[in-house]
Protein backbone atom coordinates (compact mmCIF):
# COMPACT_ATOMS: atom_id res chain seq x y z
CA UNK A 1 0.00 0.00 0.00
CA UNK A 2 0.90 3.52 -0.48
CA UNK A 3 1.00 6.74 -0.68
CA UNK A 4 2.79 10.03 -0.98
CA UNK A 5 3.02 13.03 1.41
CA UNK A 6 2.37 16.77 -0.24
CA UNK A 7 3.72 17.45 -3.13
CA UNK A 8 6.32 20.23 -1.09
CA UNK A 9 7.76 16.87 0.11
CA UNK A 10 9.19 15.64 -2.84
CA UNK A 11 12.96 13.01 -2.76
CA UNK A 12 15.42 12.40 -4.79
CA UNK A 13 15.56 9.00 -3.79
CA UNK A 14 12.60 8.05 -2.39
CA UNK A 15 11.54 4.59 -0.95
CA UNK A 16 7.84 4.23 -1.57
CA UNK A 17 5.08 1.81 -1.52
CA UNK A 18 2.14 0.06 -3.43
CA UNK A 19 -1.12 1.11 -2.96
CA UNK A 20 -3.46 -1.62 -2.09
CA UNK A 21 -4.43 -1.97 1.31
CA UNK A 22 -2.22 -2.53 4.99
CA UNK A 23 -1.05 -6.19 3.91
CA UNK A 24 0.40 -5.40 0.35
CA UNK A 25 4.02 -5.16 -0.70
CA UNK A 26 5.59 -2.41 -1.14
CA UNK A 27 8.02 -0.69 -4.08
CA UNK A 28 10.97 1.19 -3.82
CA UNK A 29 10.44 4.39 -6.07
CA UNK A 30 13.00 7.43 -6.97
CA UNK A 31 12.14 11.13 -7.75
CA UNK A 32 14.73 14.13 -8.63
CA UNK A 33 13.79 17.16 -7.22
CA UNK A 34 15.38 17.59 -4.09
CA UNK A 35 19.22 16.69 -3.65
CA UNK A 36 20.07 15.42 -0.16
CA UNK A 37 23.15 15.54 1.13
CA UNK A 38 25.33 12.18 1.71
CA UNK A 39 24.76 12.47 5.52
CA UNK A 40 21.28 13.44 5.23
CA UNK A 41 20.26 10.41 2.65
CA UNK A 42 22.52 7.69 4.69
CA UNK A 43 20.53 9.13 8.36
CA UNK A 44 17.22 8.56 6.35
CA UNK A 45 18.06 4.86 4.79
CA UNK A 46 19.66 3.75 8.06
CA UNK A 47 16.33 4.64 9.68
CA UNK A 48 14.33 3.21 7.56
CA UNK A 49 16.09 0.07 7.89
CA UNK A 50 16.25 -0.06 11.42
CA UNK A 51 12.86 0.71 11.99
CA UNK A 52 11.61 -1.87 9.40
CA UNK A 53 13.57 -4.57 11.60
CA UNK A 54 12.08 -3.52 14.59
CA UNK A 55 8.57 -4.70 14.24
CA UNK A 56 10.09 -8.27 12.41
CA UNK A 57 12.09 -8.67 15.22
CA UNK A 58 9.50 -8.02 18.07
CA UNK A 59 6.34 -9.27 16.49
CA UNK A 60 8.10 -12.81 15.24
CA UNK A 61 8.50 -13.04 19.26
CA UNK A 62 4.89 -11.96 19.94
CA UNK A 63 3.55 -14.66 17.08
CA UNK A 64 5.37 -17.32 19.08
CA UNK A 65 3.30 -16.39 22.21
CA UNK A 66 0.21 -15.54 20.10
CA UNK A 67 0.36 -19.11 18.45
CA UNK A 68 -0.01 -20.50 22.37
CA UNK A 69 -2.86 -18.35 23.18
CA UNK A 70 -6.22 -19.37 24.05
CA UNK A 71 -7.64 -16.18 24.37
CA UNK A 72 -9.61 -15.54 21.20
CA UNK A 73 -9.07 -11.97 20.69
CA UNK A 74 -5.45 -12.60 20.33
CA UNK A 75 -5.85 -15.76 17.96
CA UNK A 76 -3.90 -15.17 14.68
CA UNK A 77 -5.57 -15.28 11.37
CA UNK A 78 -4.23 -18.19 9.38
CA UNK A 79 -2.76 -18.13 6.03
CA UNK A 80 -3.63 -21.13 3.75
CA UNK A 81 -2.19 -21.81 0.48
CA UNK A 82 -5.24 -21.65 -0.97
CA UNK A 83 -5.40 -17.88 0.04
CA UNK A 84 -1.50 -17.60 -0.54
CA UNK A 85 -2.64 -18.26 -3.91
CA UNK A 86 -5.91 -15.73 -4.16
CA UNK A 87 -3.80 -12.87 -2.84
CA UNK A 88 -1.55 -11.39 -5.54
CA UNK A 89 -5.05 -11.48 -7.39
CA UNK A 90 -6.53 -9.57 -5.08
CA UNK A 91 -3.77 -7.51 -4.41
CA UNK A 92 -3.53 -6.65 -8.01
CA UNK A 93 -7.78 -5.98 -8.02
CA UNK A 94 -7.64 -3.87 -5.26
CA UNK A 95 -4.72 -1.69 -6.41
CA UNK A 96 -6.23 -1.16 -10.03
CA UNK A 97 -9.22 -0.61 -8.34
CA UNK A 98 -8.03 2.03 -6.30
CA UNK A 99 -5.97 3.64 -9.54
CA UNK A 100 -9.62 3.95 -11.05
CA UNK A 101 -11.44 5.56 -7.85
CA UNK A 102 -8.60 8.17 -7.79
CA UNK A 103 -8.98 8.95 -11.71
CA UNK A 104 -12.81 9.46 -11.58
CA UNK A 105 -13.07 10.60 -8.19
CA UNK A 106 -11.87 13.37 -6.51
CA UNK A 107 -8.44 12.64 -4.65
CA UNK A 108 -8.96 15.35 -1.87
CA UNK A 109 -12.86 13.32 -0.66
CA UNK A 110 -11.25 10.17 -1.06
CA UNK A 111 -8.00 10.51 1.30
CA UNK A 112 -10.27 12.50 3.89
CA UNK A 113 -12.40 9.04 4.07
CA UNK A 114 -9.04 7.49 4.16
CA UNK A 115 -7.67 9.18 6.81
CA UNK A 116 -10.94 8.50 9.11
CA UNK A 117 -10.51 5.08 8.47
CA UNK A 118 -6.89 4.85 8.88
CA UNK A 119 -6.95 7.12 12.54
CA UNK A 120 -9.36 4.36 14.08
CA UNK A 121 -7.42 1.09 12.76
CA UNK A 122 -4.29 3.12 13.94
CA UNK A 123 -5.85 3.49 17.23
CA UNK A 124 -6.44 0.24 17.68
CA UNK A 125 -3.24 -1.37 16.00
CA UNK A 126 -0.92 1.56 18.46
CA UNK A 127 -3.14 0.22 21.29
CA UNK A 128 -2.62 -3.50 21.11
CA UNK A 129 1.08 -3.10 20.26
CA UNK A 130 1.82 -0.55 23.66
CA UNK A 131 -0.49 -2.96 25.98
CA UNK A 132 2.34 -5.56 26.81
CA UNK A 133 4.79 -2.76 28.12
CA UNK A 134 1.86 -1.26 30.13
CA UNK A 135 1.70 -4.37 31.32
CA UNK A 136 5.15 -4.02 32.99
CA UNK A 137 5.22 0.04 33.63
CA UNK A 138 2.42 -0.34 36.35
CA UNK A 139 2.82 -1.40 39.30
CA UNK A 140 0.99 -4.02 40.99
CA UNK A 141 -0.23 -1.85 43.20
CA UNK A 142 -2.22 -0.19 40.64
CA UNK A 143 -6.03 -0.86 40.68
CA UNK A 144 -6.68 -2.65 37.36
CA UNK A 145 -10.49 -2.81 37.05
CA UNK A 146 -11.80 -5.45 34.60
CA UNK A 147 -14.38 -4.41 31.98
CA UNK A 148 -16.67 -6.31 29.33
CA UNK A 149 -18.15 -5.14 26.10
CA UNK A 150 -21.29 -7.82 24.94
CA UNK A 151 -23.49 -6.94 22.44
CA UNK A 152 -26.70 -9.62 21.73
CA UNK A 153 -28.84 -10.36 19.26
CA UNK A 154 -32.17 -12.16 20.25
CA UNK A 155 -33.55 -12.97 23.52
CA UNK A 156 -34.07 -16.32 25.48
CA UNK A 157 -32.85 -19.42 23.83
CA UNK A 158 -31.89 -17.56 20.56
CA UNK A 159 -29.38 -15.21 22.10
CA UNK A 160 -26.72 -14.78 19.73
CA UNK A 161 -23.09 -13.00 20.60
CA UNK A 162 -22.39 -10.52 18.10
CA UNK A 163 -19.31 -8.61 20.20
CA UNK A 164 -17.66 -9.78 23.42
CA UNK A 165 -14.91 -7.96 24.21
CA UNK A 166 -13.04 -7.92 27.68
CA UNK A 167 -10.49 -5.49 29.04
CA UNK A 168 -9.24 -3.78 31.55
CA UNK A 169 -7.73 -0.01 32.99
CA UNK A 170 -4.36 -0.76 31.73
CA UNK A 171 -6.25 -1.31 28.17
CA UNK A 172 -7.72 1.68 28.48
CA UNK A 173 -4.86 4.02 29.30
CA UNK A 174 -3.60 2.47 25.71
CA UNK A 175 -6.37 3.38 23.95
CA UNK A 176 -6.55 6.74 25.43
CA UNK A 177 -2.38 7.52 24.05
CA UNK A 178 -3.75 5.92 21.46
CA UNK A 179 -6.27 8.38 20.61
CA UNK A 180 -3.75 11.44 21.15
CA UNK A 181 -1.47 10.21 18.77
CA UNK A 182 -4.71 10.12 16.78
CA UNK A 183 -5.62 13.07 16.59
CA UNK A 184 -1.97 14.62 15.88
CA UNK A 185 -1.77 12.43 12.95
CA UNK A 186 -5.25 13.76 11.86
CA UNK A 187 -4.50 17.49 12.15
CA UNK A 188 -0.87 17.72 11.44
CA UNK A 189 0.28 14.76 9.31
CA UNK A 190 3.23 14.39 11.44
CA UNK A 191 6.10 12.48 10.40
CA UNK A 192 6.44 10.80 13.57
CA UNK A 193 2.75 9.99 14.31
CA UNK A 194 2.79 8.63 10.87
CA UNK A 195 5.37 6.33 11.82
CA UNK A 196 4.06 5.36 15.24
CA UNK A 197 0.96 3.97 13.38
CA UNK A 198 3.11 2.64 10.73
CA UNK A 199 4.85 0.44 13.30
CA UNK A 200 2.14 -0.40 15.16
CA UNK A 201 0.36 -1.72 11.89
CA UNK A 202 3.92 -3.39 10.48
CA UNK A 203 4.07 -5.22 14.33
CA UNK A 204 0.18 -6.23 14.16
CA UNK A 205 0.93 -8.07 10.62
CA UNK A 206 3.52 -9.72 11.68
CA UNK A 207 2.62 -11.19 14.99
CA UNK A 208 -1.54 -11.87 14.04
CA UNK A 209 -0.63 -13.24 10.37
CA UNK A 210 0.01 -16.60 10.51
CA UNK A 211 1.23 -18.94 7.40
CA UNK A 212 0.59 -22.92 7.92
CA UNK A 213 3.91 -23.80 6.79
CA UNK A 214 6.57 -23.08 4.68
CA UNK A 215 5.34 -24.38 1.04
CA UNK A 216 2.89 -21.76 1.76
CA UNK A 217 5.39 -19.18 2.76
CA UNK A 218 6.74 -19.81 -1.17
CA UNK A 219 3.62 -19.39 -2.13
CA UNK A 220 2.47 -16.32 -0.60
CA UNK A 221 6.33 -14.48 -1.86
CA UNK A 222 6.78 -15.90 -4.86
CA UNK A 223 3.41 -14.72 -6.33
CA UNK A 224 3.96 -11.20 -4.78
CA UNK A 225 7.49 -11.38 -6.58
CA UNK A 226 5.25 -11.30 -9.85
CA UNK A 227 2.92 -9.04 -8.88
CA UNK A 228 5.34 -6.37 -7.31
CA UNK A 229 7.79 -6.47 -10.89
CA UNK A 230 4.74 -6.48 -12.97
CA UNK A 231 2.95 -3.37 -11.06
CA UNK A 232 6.37 -1.54 -10.90
CA UNK A 233 7.85 -2.70 -14.41
CA UNK A 234 4.54 -3.09 -16.79
CA UNK A 235 2.31 -0.09 -15.89
CA UNK A 236 2.54 3.29 -14.41
CA UNK A 237 -0.44 2.20 -12.16
CA UNK A 238 1.11 2.03 -8.86
CA UNK A 239 2.84 5.13 -9.13
CA UNK A 240 -0.14 6.69 -9.74
CA UNK A 241 -1.45 5.48 -7.01
CA UNK A 242 1.45 5.80 -4.83
CA UNK A 243 1.80 9.40 -5.82
CA UNK A 244 -2.13 9.73 -4.95
CA UNK A 245 -2.81 7.50 -1.48
CA UNK A 246 -2.33 9.52 1.50
CA UNK A 247 -2.48 7.26 4.35
CA UNK A 248 -0.51 6.10 7.34
CA UNK A 249 0.93 2.87 5.42
CA UNK A 250 4.55 3.52 5.07
CA UNK A 251 7.47 4.26 7.44
CA UNK A 252 9.30 8.02 6.43
CA UNK A 253 12.29 9.38 7.10
CA UNK A 254 13.41 13.24 6.39
CA UNK A 255 16.65 13.18 4.32
CA UNK A 256 17.02 17.28 5.73
CA UNK A 257 16.88 16.52 9.09
CA UNK A 258 20.15 17.57 10.26
CA UNK A 259 19.25 20.75 8.36
CA UNK A 260 15.79 21.31 9.30
CA UNK A 261 15.14 19.11 12.27
CA UNK A 262 11.50 18.03 13.28
CA UNK A 263 10.32 20.17 10.47
CA UNK A 264 12.03 18.59 7.54
CA UNK A 265 9.85 17.69 4.91
CA UNK A 266 11.66 15.70 1.81
CA UNK A 267 11.04 11.62 3.10
CA UNK A 268 12.63 8.78 1.97
CA UNK A 269 9.59 6.55 2.32
CA UNK A 270 9.67 2.44 3.04
CA UNK A 271 6.08 0.47 2.33
CA UNK A 272 4.64 -1.60 4.68
CA UNK A 273 3.83 -4.15 2.42
CA UNK A 274 7.65 -4.89 2.53
CA UNK A 275 7.91 -5.32 6.06
CA UNK A 276 4.91 -7.41 6.89
CA UNK A 277 4.96 -9.75 3.45
CA UNK A 278 8.71 -11.09 4.51
CA UNK A 279 7.90 -10.53 7.88
CA UNK A 280 5.48 -13.03 8.45
CA UNK A 281 7.51 -15.33 6.57
CA UNK A 282 10.49 -14.75 9.07
CA UNK A 283 8.19 -14.96 12.25
CA UNK A 284 6.82 -18.14 10.49
CA UNK A 285 10.56 -20.03 10.67
CA UNK A 286 11.09 -18.84 14.28
CA UNK A 287 8.28 -20.70 15.22
CA UNK A 288 9.37 -23.72 13.17
CA UNK A 289 12.89 -23.15 15.11
CA UNK A 290 10.82 -23.41 18.51
CA UNK A 291 9.00 -26.91 16.96
CA UNK A 292 12.66 -28.06 16.67
CA UNK A 293 13.10 -28.25 20.06
CA UNK A 294 16.97 -27.67 19.65
CA UNK A 295 17.50 -24.36 21.58
CA UNK A 296 18.38 -23.31 18.14
CA UNK A 297 17.34 -20.10 15.98
CA UNK A 298 19.00 -20.58 13.05
CA UNK A 299 16.45 -20.54 10.49
CA UNK A 300 14.90 -17.32 12.42
CA UNK A 301 18.16 -15.60 12.35
CA UNK A 302 19.42 -16.65 8.59
CA UNK A 303 16.29 -15.10 7.34
CA UNK A 304 16.34 -12.10 9.31
CA UNK A 305 19.71 -11.07 8.07
CA UNK A 306 18.64 -12.05 4.70
CA UNK A 307 16.16 -9.17 4.73
CA UNK A 308 18.57 -6.77 5.71
CA UNK A 309 20.76 -7.83 2.83
CA UNK A 310 17.40 -7.78 0.44
CA UNK A 311 16.51 -4.46 1.75
CA UNK A 312 20.17 -3.32 1.41
CA UNK A 313 20.67 -4.41 -2.01
CA UNK A 314 17.07 -2.87 -2.54
CA UNK A 315 18.61 0.68 -1.90
CA UNK A 316 21.84 0.38 -3.28
CA UNK A 317 20.30 -0.14 -6.57
CA UNK A 318 17.47 2.31 -6.64
CA UNK A 319 20.31 4.66 -5.76
CA UNK A 320 22.26 3.52 -8.11
CA UNK A 321 20.23 3.89 -11.03
CA UNK A 322 17.66 6.54 -9.90
CA UNK A 323 15.36 4.13 -11.04
CA UNK A 324 11.78 2.62 -9.39
CA UNK A 325 12.61 -0.88 -8.35
CA UNK A 326 10.44 -3.40 -6.51
CA UNK A 327 11.48 -4.58 -3.27
CA UNK A 328 10.31 -7.71 -2.98
CA UNK A 329 12.16 -8.61 -6.40
CA UNK A 330 15.47 -8.43 -3.80
CA UNK A 331 13.58 -9.51 -0.84
CA UNK A 332 12.01 -12.77 -1.54
CA UNK A 333 14.80 -14.85 -3.20
CA UNK A 334 16.98 -13.40 -0.43
CA UNK A 335 14.78 -14.48 2.62
CA UNK A 336 13.77 -17.76 0.77
CA UNK A 337 16.76 -18.80 -0.59
CA UNK A 338 19.18 -18.52 2.89
CA UNK A 339 17.31 -20.63 4.74
CA UNK A 340 16.29 -23.12 2.32
CA UNK A 341 20.13 -23.30 1.88
CA UNK A 342 20.91 -24.13 5.44
CA UNK A 343 18.20 -26.38 5.80
CA UNK A 344 19.66 -28.55 2.76
CA UNK A 345 23.13 -28.46 4.37
CA UNK A 346 21.62 -29.52 7.52
CA UNK A 347 19.62 -32.31 6.07
CA UNK A 348 16.58 -30.46 7.32
CA UNK A 349 14.89 -29.65 4.12
CA UNK A 350 11.83 -32.54 3.64
CA UNK A 351 11.12 -31.20 7.67
CA UNK A 352 10.96 -27.43 6.63
CA UNK A 353 8.55 -28.35 3.88
CA UNK A 354 6.22 -30.84 5.77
Amino acid sequence: MNDRLPASASTSIRLSVNATASTDPEALNATAKFVATPEGTALAYGSLVFMALLPIFFGALRSVTCSKSKNAADMPETITSRDAARFPIIASCTLFGLYLFFKVFSQEYINLLLSVYFFVLGVLALSHTMSPLMSRIFPASFPNKQYQLLFTQGSGESKEEIVNYEFDTKNLVCLLISSVVGVWYLLKKHWIANNLFGLAFALNGVELLHLNNVSTGCILLGGLFIYDVFWVFGTNVMVTVAKSFEAPIKLVFPQDLLEKGLEASNFAMLGLGDIVIPGIFIALLLRFDVSLNKNSRTYFYSSFLAYIFGLGLTIFVMHTFKHAQPALLYLVPACVGFPVIIALFKGELTEMFR
